[in-house]
């Protein structure tokens, strides 16, 4: 599971430089009208699952700025990531709910 986290961290972040990318020097063609709406869609859905990151592990697990921006560019592989670590930590102290 921690290799799938791994490659889909890094295609996400590859996705999100080309994205920008596009920004700064727009691709000829339809290709930059595409990713720009791609980006907007992008930033809404990871926008929505770091609102839902936040709902789900706020309570269980201590949470920094800096993992709600993972949450927000990584999105459901990062989702993926705290919730082992959620489950982990529940295995290692099972009495503890």
């Amino acid at each position: 599971m921690r290799a799938t986290i791994l490659f889909g961290k890094s295609i996400t972040a590859l996705a999100w430089l080309l994205m920008v990318f596009n920004l700064l020097h727009p691709f000829a063609g339809n290709i930059a009208i595409i990713l720009n709406i791609l980006l907007g869609v992008t930033t809404m859905m990871h926008g929505l699952q770091t609102l839902i990151f936040y709902t789900l592990f706020n309570q269980a697990l201590p949470l920094a700025k800096a993992d709600y921006v993972k949450a927000f560019i990584f999105g459901v592989f990062a989702l993926l990531e705290y919730r082992q670590k959620l489950l982990q930590q529940q295995a290692q102290s099972p009495h503890q709910r």
